[in-house]
């Protein structure tokens, strides 16, 4: 048994100073002491040995299983070590490296014309008013001096809830609910979101933005209406720009107008951009119908007043040369990057 002890003991330190591995070292661990390992088979036999011998042996025994738990023990500290020190090597981190830029978000481009055409109209003493986008039929239409009969009212234009609510076609409603509770002077714009019922293509969508502007005081002329708009697009645009009003045909506006803005292409030469004319239609306006203005409570024959309305995405896409409205909803962030 004494020999069977040694040669156990050899056999283990000779494994153990082989091993290299945690998992493999704990293999070893079970064959040698574990409940089915080597040495405990051996200690089964002690009763097989004479009551002289037991002692002998027991302390042997024990001992070898002393040396051989240290061993093992020391050979896991040891692997440990190992471990962590490998894992530092790979996870050291070199501190005079420059640091990953970090990528920010920014404003949308629609966002950023909005904010500055609000910065324009405040400088000029406007204030900003809101309105709700699902509206009654009355101060989307009936207020604005549109008939019963009105293509615009038709539900192949016209996003309707019930019969008498739905989802504004314009922000001008929004000029209905200011003029019905302040008395003029009144200088407000109202930007804010608009529903149609287009189908989707380069120029159309049925969500858009717009940007109405109101103001009503005494003696308001056309001369105040082309002098704002002027200003308006000289700051968008550029001092060289230059605008023209064509006369057309709004139900709550008289007289209106069609407003063009130079060709940014040819700069009023006449191009393709253009078809020829040098000129890019860009926004209706008008000086607000006496019917309008007396259905909000205020006296035409003392108070008058221009209104106005652009699309925000037109302005973008002319601002920014853009020919397709669908890049400005389509969230890919290769076109908005561009403008951050």
């Amino acid at each position: 048994m004494k020999q069977q002890l040694e040669e156990i003991e050899v056999k283990a330190k000779e494994a153990l100073s082989l091993c290299e591995d945690s998992k493999i070292l704990e293999e070893l661990r079970v064959k040698f002491l574990g409940k089915k390992g080597e040495l405990t088979g051996i200690l089964k036999q002690m009763g097989k040995l004479s009551a002289e011998e037991r002692p002998a042996m027991g302390q042997l025994a024990n001992k070898v299983r002393q040396d051989l738990e240290e061993m093992i023990s020391d050979k896991q500290k040891q692997l440990h070590e190992k471990m962590v020190e490998k894992q530092i090597k790979e996870e050291t981190l070199d501190i005079t490296l420059p640091g990953k830029k970090r990528k920010l978000g920014g404003l949308h481009p629609l966002q950023i014309v909005e904010d500055e055409v609000r910065e324009i109209f405040l400088g000029m003493g406007f204030e900003v008013a809101d309105g709700p986008e699902v509206e009654y039929d009355y101060y989307n239409f009936e207020a604005l001096n549109l008939p019963p009969d009105h293509p615009a009212r038709d539900t192949q234009d016209t996003f309707y809830v019930t019969d008498n609510i739905l989802l504004r076609t314009q922000t001008s409603s929004v000029q209905v609910h200011v003029m019905e509770n302040k008395k003029p002077p009144i200088r407000v714009i109202s930007p804010g979101s608009v529903y149609r019922s287009d189908a989707v293509d380069a120029t159309h969508s049925p969500f858009f933005h717009q940007i109405e502007g109101l103001v009503v005081d005494k003696g308001i002329t056309m001369a105040d209406l082309k002098g704002t708009l002027d200003l308006l697009m000289k700051r968008l645009y550029g001092d060289e720009c230059k605008i023209r009003l064509r006369p057309h045909h709004f139900p709550f506006t008289e007289p209106s107008a069609e407003v063009d803005v130079m060709c940014f292409n040819c700069h009023g030469k006449g191009c393709k951009v253009c078809k020829g004319e040098g000129y890019i239609e860009l926004l209706g306006a008008g000086m607000v119908h006496p019917k309008v203005l007396e259905g909000c409570g205020i006296d035409s024959s003392v108070y008058s007043g221009f209104a106005f309305g652009l699309g925000l995405e037109r302005i973008v896409m002319r601002r920014y040369n853009i020919s397709d409205m669908r890049l400005l909803f389509e969230n890919d962030l290769r076109f908005l990057s561009q403008f951050n």
